[in-house]
């Protein structure tokens, strides 16, 4: 049985998935499938990755729609830049007097 507009040669784009597991809490990194459309993404995430009741929120996105940094420049890209210490807060001292700090 094929799927109307749905070439056998054709590749559904691949999505990310990320799922929220209690409210309050963030959405996590759950991993990724490949569907026709945003719809069938979220559905397909749903009967994937929340099987047991783990979730209360599914979000997923084009995979070619994320940016990334290179972890091989990790160094360079997360040190703070020379001389900018005071962002942070290791560089404040608390002052006498001023309470609940």
């Amino acid at each position: 049985m094929s799927t109307p507009g749905v070439t056998s040669n054709e590749v559904w784009p691949l999505w990310e998935v990320f799922v929220r597991g209690s409210r309050g809490m963030s959405h996590v990194h759950v991993g990724s499938l490949h569907a026709p459309d945003a719809t069938m993404a979220v559905r397909n995430a749903r009967d994937l990755y929340t099987r047991r009741n783990e979730g209360v929120s599914i979000w997923v996105t084009p995979a070619d729609a994320i940016t990334t940094s290179d972890p091989d420049a990790k160094g360079a890209f997360f040190e703070s830049p020379a001389g900018k210490n005071y962002r942070h807060a290791i560089y404040y001292t608390r002052s006498e007097g001023v309470k609940h700090l």
